[in-house]
């Protein structure tokens, strides 16, 4: 069934369904705090996905506390140390000072970030498995989630025990459909957006573009490579679907951001251009009897404003402690946490995917966004360390119980 060469177990503590930002980061926490995990991901192992890449100074700051930051800079993507706002032909750039344990920002690739997450976790002791799907959920007497059935590739199934189910398998959460999570909050607006990768364009930081009714993106990532997006209301871009989308990029960039426009004629699209058709945000209830979800299966907004990757780390560590402290007021505690933080963001977000504002406005929604993140940052750093490793290795060995971890 799997991808992994150690046979599933019956039973485990944790099963987290989905392994990439959100559920590897999970897995690994949980891990760490000497649970038995097991993660499990339907997609091939190191292989892409959708991703705006950016990383805001959060999600940086949660690299940095679980020790990842070397590991992301030793993958060659670059430190970003400036991001620029270009409200049509004004410019606004801000540096990225030094504060909070973080002098720098960056926007890796999804086949660097997501290994190193899963290498992570599985140092932890935590066993992910890629090539395996969800096939059902296992429900007790009371209707509880007590586990669930697995489905490798090769079609055959496995029956896990675990006491909690974590649904991390992104917006369309198969968890989330089966559990019936009611949305609790709706955005009213969505990005339409095509992005490409470019070689050979000098671009130094994040630079972020505005004009009425557009917006465009230039992100270094990883491997001498920029993903430039374009962002309209998703008639714009469906309208433009049946031809293909590389007139529309083109007249976009030439719309919102004459200079690069001009500069990608020196540079080289690698692969493709890719179209993200759009799709409002919402908030999941969060968790419920024997489940919970985390990253995009619990909470999506659109990826105008680049911050899903810092959700997903961050909530990762929210939804660990809750799940350690073994508890429903624990994991109520974690949807209380994850809604307080959110909601600006969200919010503001969602205005932003609107493109019904002017310029004047548009930039002071980023002033509101920029203070929102400022308070992620500040309950970022009220967090205390979660146990050590070597506790985890005495867990496994059966020396410690989880309650005996969280005194």
């Amino acid at each position: 069934m799997s991808s992994s060469s150690t046979p599933l177990r019956s039973e485990y503590d944790a099963l987290v369904i989905g392994a990439r930002c959100a559920g590897a980061s999970t897995a690994m926490l949980l891990a760490r705090a000497g649970l038995r995990v097991l993660a499990v991901d339907r997609d091939r192992e190191g292989s892409d996905t959708i991703s705006t890449h950016a990383l805001m100074r959060g999600g940086v700051l949660q690299l940095a506390r679980w020790g990842l930051v070397d590991r992301l800079e030793a993958t060659g993507t670059p430190a970003i140390r400036a991001a620029t706002f270009h409200y049509a032909d004004e410019a606004l750039a801000v540096a990225i000072k030094p504060r909070d344990g973080v002098d720098a920002l960056y926007a890796p690739r999804r086949t660097l970030l997501d290994p190193i997450l899963v290498e992570a976790a599985r140092a932890a002791g935590a066993q992910v498995v890629h090539g395996t799907a969800l096939a059902g959920l296992v429900r007790g007497e009371s209707g509880r989630v007590v586990g669930a059935e697995l489905e490798g590739i090769d079609g055959s199934r496995a029956r896990v025990a675990a006491p909690i189910v974590i649904g991390a398998d992104g917006l369309r959460s198969r968890v989330a459909r089966l559990v019936g999570a009611p949305t609790e909050r709706e955005g009213r607006h969505a990005s339409g957006v095509v992005y490409g990768y470019w070689s050979g364009l000098e671009v130094e930081g994040y630079h972020w573009h505005y004009r009425p009714g557009v917006s465009v993106g230039a992100i270094p990532t990883s491997d001498d490579r920029t993903c430039v997006f374009v962002a309209v209301p998703p008639p714009r871009l469906l309208e433009a679907l049946p031809g293909g989308v590389d007139a529309l990029y083109r007249q976009v960039l030439t719309e919102a951001a004459p200079d690069l426009a001009a500069a990608l004629a020196g540079a080289r699209l690698d692969g493709k251009l890719q179209p993200f058709p759009g799709t409002p945000g919402f908030m999941r209830r969060a968790w419920g009897p024997g489940w919970a979800l985390v990253g995009d299966a619990g909470y999506f907004k659109d990826p105008i404003t680049a911050h899903g990757i810092t959700d997903a780390l961050r909530d990762a560590e929210l939804l660990a402690r809750a799940v350690v402290r073994g508890t429903d007021d624990a994991l109520a505690g974690y949807q209380a946490a994850r809604d307080a933080v959110s909601v600006g963001l969200f919010e503001a977000t969602d205005r932003i995917a609107s493109y019904e504002w002017d310029l004047d406005e548009a930039k002071e929604l980023h002033k509101r966004f920029a203070r929102e993140m400022a308070t992620e940052v500040e309950l970022i750093g009220t967090l205390d360390e979660l146990p050590a490793p070597e506790v985890a290795t005495s867990r496994r060995a059966g020396v410690a119980s989880v309650p005996e971890l969280v005194r």
